[in-house]
C-alpha cells in the first residue's frame, strides 16, 4: 500500500446555534479535509480546524504545511510503516500541529485499512461506546439556563459551561444553571483563560460556598501561566483541567511534575494527531493523572479519530468532550463512528471506516 498522492477539500457545516466562548463566536464548523491516496485504491482521511487564536493555524497555513512540507516526505512510502511515517510528520517542521494532526489521522486511517481493523483496536482495544458532554455557550443568563435545560432533556448527563468574560457575572451564570438542572447533570466549567489566578480562586470559592459542586474547572488562567494554574489548583477543591496550557508532551510533563493541574485535556489539533496524543495519555497514566479528551470546533472526521483514542485509553481518559459533530445542523460524514446525542459508538469497519463525505468542496485546483 504505497502512498501516491494527496487531495484536499473544505467541509462547511452550519451550527444549530452560535458557539460562543470568552474569546470568539462562531456559527459553523469549517474543516480542511486531507485525503491520502494509495496505489491499491485505498484512501486515508484526516481533517483539521483553523484555530488561529489557539494553535496559530489558519486554513491557508494548514494547506501550505501539508502541500510543501509533509506530503513530499510521504509520497512513495508504504502506509504500513506507521511509526516511520508519523515520525516524519512530527519532525518535518515546527508547530503547525493542526496540519500534522490531519495527516497523522489519515495515516492511522490507512493503517487500519491495511490491517483490516478499526483504529481503536490497533491502539489497544476497548468497549466501543463512550458518552460525551455538550457545550453551553456563554450568553445571557436566561439563554444559558434554557440551553442547559434543553440539553438535559435531550439526554446529556454532563454540561460544559463556557464562562470567562467577567468573574462576578460568571458566578451568577453558573449558579443559575446549577439551580435549573441540579442533580440531573454534571457541570464542567470552561473558563477559556478568562480569569486571573486570584479571580479564579475567589470565584470558585464563592461557587463552592454556595453549594455548587462542579465536576471540573477547565483552564481558568492564561495558557502560559503555569504558576497561576498551580496557585489555583492548590487552593480549591474542584479539580482543575489544563487545556490551552497543554502544547506537547514536554509541557504535560511539567504540568504533572509541578502538580499544576489535576487533569490533562488532550486535543488532537494541539498534539499533532493520534501519535503524540497516545504518548500523552500513557505518560499521564504512568503518574496516575486522569485525562479528558476534547476537540476544537471540529467535524466528524477528526472527532471520530479522538473517539477511537478515548475508547482505546478509557482507563486514563475519564471525561469525554467530543460534541463538535453534535453541534452541527447535520453530519456529512459516513464513518464507523456514530454520533447520537450524548452517545458515541464505533463500528467494526477498518480504520475510521469513512464511506463518504458529502458536500466536500475540492481544493486541488
Amino acid at each position: 500500500m504505497k502512498i501516491t498522492g494527496f487531495r484536499f477539500g473544505r467541509l462547511h457545516v452550519p451550527l444549530q446555534t452560535p458557539f460562543k466562548t470568552s474569546t470568539r463566536a462562531v456559527d459553523a464548523i469549517d474543516d480542511i479535509v486531507v485525503m491520502i491516496d494509495t496505489d491499491d485504491g485505498h484512501v486515508g482521511y484526516g481533517s483539521a480546524a483553523a484555530t488561529a487564536r489557539i494553535t496559530g493555524d489558519t486554513h491557508g497555513g494548514i494547506l501550505d504545511a501539508i502541500r510543501h512540507h509533509l506530503a513530499p516526505l510521504l509520497i512513495g512510502e508504504d502506509a504500513e510503516n506507521l511509526h516511520l511515517l508519523t515520525g516524519l510528520v512530527r519532525t518535518a517542521l515546527k508547530r503547525n500541529t493542526s496540519a500534522k494532526a490531519a495527516v497523522d489521522i489519515a495515516l492511522h486511517d490507512l493503517f487500519g485499512q491495511r490491517f483490516a481493523a478499526p483504529t481503536y483496536k490497533l491502539l489497544g482495544g476497548g468497549e466501543p461506546s463512550i458518552t460525551t458532554d455538550i457545550t453551553i455557550s456563554v450568553d445571557y443568563i436566561d439563554k444559558m439556563v434554557a440551553d442547559a435545560v434543553a440539553a438535559v432533556e435531550r439526554g446529556f448527563e454532563a454540561l460544559k459551561i463556557k464562562v470567562g468574560k467577567d468573574p462576578g457575572v460568571d458566578v451568577e451564570r453558573v449558579k443559575a444553571v446549577h439551580a435549573a438542572i441540579e442533580g440531573r447533570a454534571l457541570l464542567r466549567l470552561d473558563v477559556n483563560q478568562g480569569w486571573t489566578a486570584k479571580q479564579a480562586v475567589r470565584a470558585l470559592h464563592q461557587l463552592e460556598d454556595a453549594g455548587v459542586r462542579l465536576d471540573v474547572v477547565e483552564q481558568p488562567v492564561k495558557s502560559w501561566d503555569i504558576a497561576g494554574m498551580q496557585y489555583v489548583t492548590e487552593r480549591i477543591d474542584t479539580p482543575v483541567v489544563a487545556d490551552e496550557s497543554v502544547t506537547g508532551i514536554n509541557g504535560v510533563a511539567e504540568i504533572i511534575q509541578r502538580r499544576a493541574a489535576d487533569i490533562i485535556n488532550i486535543k488532537l489539533m494541539k498534539t499533532g494527531g493520534l501519535t503524540d496524543a497516545v504518548r500523552i495519555a500513557d505518560l499521564a497514566a504512568t503518574y496516575g493523572v486522569e485525562c479528558m479528551i476534547g476537540c476544537m470546533l471540529e467535524g466528524a472526521i477528526s472527532v471520530a479519530a479522538a473517539a477511537h483514542l478515548a475508547v482505546a485509553r478509557a482507563d486514563v481518559i475519564t471525561r469525554v468532550d467530543l460534541d463538535g459533530p453534535t453541534l452541527g445542523r447535520f453530519n456529512p460524514v459516513e464513518s464507523n463512528v456514530c454520533f447520537a446525542g450524548a452517545e458515541i459508538t464505533i463500528g467494526d469497519a477498518p480504520g475510521l471506516g469513512i464511506a463518504a463525505v458529502h458536500g466536500l468542496e475540492p481544493l486541488d485546483a
